[in-house]
């Protein structure tokens, strides 16, 4: 049960992380891939890109294909909706860390 509770919470981190950097620069998922596996989070290209798919349905992501070296590469950009979001998300996250940490 617990890891269970901790796959969800983990996953909006997840979503937060993602749409942080979005909004720095346009991603693509692989290098998305490397970011998170740099904080812990393991996540293979299965379940990353239903995940970035699902955010760009959401309005929170913008997709743009890019020919990279011969390749088509999708890079990912936060949209106003997702910047929004992340507004709102790191405000809460901001009161809540208050609250744990008295």
């Amino acid at each position: 049960m617990p890891d269970k509770v901790l796959r969800k919470v983990f996953l909006g981190f997840i979503h937060i992380h993602i749409l942080h950097h979005a909004k720095k620069e346009p991603f693509y998922g692989s290098w998305m891939i490397k970011e998170l596996k740099e904080h812990g989070y393991s996540m293979s290209p299965g379940t990353l890109y239903p995940l970035l798919s699902g955010m760009e349905l959401d309005g929170l992501l913008t997709k743009e294909d890019r020919n990279v070296e011969g390749k088509v590469r999708k890079y990912y950009s936060i949209t106003e909706k997702g910047d929004k979001i992340l507004h709102e998300a790191a405000e809460r996250a901001r009161e809540l860390l208050k609250e744990i940490e008295s």
